[in-house]
Parts: structure tokens; C-alpha cells; sequence
């Protein structure tokens, strides 16, 4: 599909978004598309890397949320868990390119990369709690472990945007670049860990996810519950509508 673009480039298999018009806002056919595309980089044994990325100045900026609101996940086969299953449990090196905005799943995903490069003027967001919603995508579970539980309960209870330099900070990235550097230095990582032995490689990365493994699952498993009751609740609809209303939203009303 148009708006994520796939190509393998000296065994690199590039995934990238391409909506740039709706600042790259994830549908529900582009999870699908990027569920896919990880399957393939995962069964085509010329793949030996994985990149996702956007352009050096736009990442993604989470959810569409008409396409969210009109397709919401109700089950584990939704296309946006299918995604984030995927990304958990791709066994080959995996390299995020991050520019710009990464909302939501844009930081969350992150989280089960490899390598993480961004820019100076890149914003990160989680901000789950403010739509009346629960964190995704492992971050209760990951987010603690990387950062400490003080420093997670900032970034996932106020949900405030942070920078680059917090991001660095608590390990969520591995080097901060100059946007025109971005895509290039992201690329080097690819090529040079597609170089080296591929099953080395595969095995490493196994043995360092194995301990948190079965326990991320779970996590994963618990979240998409919560997160499906959530969206059904009175807070979620009061920050829904409120956005759309470019309003503030008011839960004064709900316990």
C-alpha cells in the first residue's frame, strides 16, 4: 500500500511510512501492511535487518483516530495487536529511525528496537492516560525496567511530550543525529549488522530478550485487555469528542 513502502536494499529490509499529508497516523490497513512486512523480513532469508522509519523530520503521530475510533481493536486479532506482536517477537536486528513526532505507538515501538537513532527536534509522547485509555505495546512493563518506575510513572501517568535529550537519557534511544544524518546513520547500522554472521545474530538477540520473554507477554496480554475496556469507557469518549471539538477535556464528572 502507498502509505507504507517496503524495499530491501543490500539485505536491509526498509519499511517506512509514507502519509505524510496525516503527519503518517497509523491506520488499521497500515498495521495489517506493517504486520506483513514484518513476516516477510522475518521468513525471506536474504533479509538480514530490519529499518522502519519516516522521513528525517516526521516519524508517525500514533493512531489515526477517525480510522481508530471507526475500526477499534476489540480482540487479540485486531490489526493493531497483530503489529505489535510481530514487532515483539521479531527475532532479527531491528533499527528505528525516529524524526520529528513519534506519538503513542511511535514511542511505544521503540521499545522492542535494537537501535534507536533521532533527531535534535524530535518529540516523543504516551499519552494513553489523557485519552482516558491504558498504555500498549509493552510500555508498562519495558518502560519501568529501562527508565525506573519514577521516571515511568512521569512519561506514562502525565503523558507530557519529552525530547531527544530524555529520550537518550533513559536509554530509549541510542544516539541523537543531525536530521540530514538521520536516514544515512540508521542505514550504516543496517548494513554493517547485515555483514555479520545472520544466525550470531539471531541467537544474541534470544538469549538477551529470553529472561523477560514470558513475562512480556503476559504484559502485552494484559494491556490489550485493559486497553479495549478503556476505549469503551466514559473517559475515553469525553477525550475523544473533545478532541475533535478542539477543546479541553473535562473529567471532573467521572470518578
Amino acid at each position: 500500500m502507498d502509505s507504507i513502502l517496503t524495499e530491501i536494499r543490500d539485505r536491509v529490509q526498509h519499511i517506512r511510512f509514507n502519509r505524510p499529508d496525516k503527519k503518517n497516523a497509523i491506520t488499521s490497513a497500515m498495521y495489517l501492511a506493517l504486520a506483513h512486512a514484518l513476516r516477510h523480513a522475518e521468513r525471506d532469508a536474504a533479509v538480514r535487518v530490519a529499518l522502519i522509519e519516516g522521513a528525517p523530520d516526521l516519524f508517525t503521530a500514533g493512531n489515526d483516530l477517525h480510522d481508530f475510533l471507526e475500526h477499534p481493536p476489540r480482540s487479540s486479532d485486531a490489526p493493531a495487536f497483530q503489529f505489535l506482536r510481530g514487532i515483539r517477537e521479531f527475532p532479527k536486528p531491528l533499527i528505528a529511525a525516529v524524526g520529528g513526532l513519534a506519538v503513542g505507538v511511535g514511542t511505544t515501538m521503540l521499545l522492542h528496537c535494537d537501535f534507536v537513532y533521532c533527531t535534535p527536534g524530535t518529540r516523543f509522547s504516551l499519552p494513553f492516560v489523557n485519552l482516558g485509555l491504558s498504555p500498549e505495546g509493552g510500555s508498562s512493563y519495558l518502560l519501568p525496567r529501562l527508565a525506573g518506575y519514577q521516571r515511568a510513572a512521569e512519561l506514562l501517568l502525565l503523558g507530557e511530550p519529552f525530547g531527544a535529550e530524555t529520550a537518550r537519557e533513559i536509554g530509549l534511544v541510542n544516539a541523537i543525529v543531525p536530521e540530514e544524518a538521520l536516514l544515512a546513520t540508521a542505514g550504516e547500522t543496517a548494513r554493517k549488522l547485515a555483514a555479520k554472521p545472520a544466525a550470531s545474530l539471531r541467537e544474541a538477540k534470544s538469549l538477551m530478550k529470553q529472561a523477560m520473554k514470558e513475562s512480556l507477554r503476559r504484559a502485552m496480554d494484559d494491556e490489550g485487555e485493559a486497553f479495549c475496556e478503556r476505549l469503551e469507557s466514559p473517559e475515553a469518549k469525553e477525550a475523544f469528542t473533545a478532541f475533535f471539538e478542539k477543546r479541553p477535556p473535562d473529567f471532573s464528572k467521572f470518578d
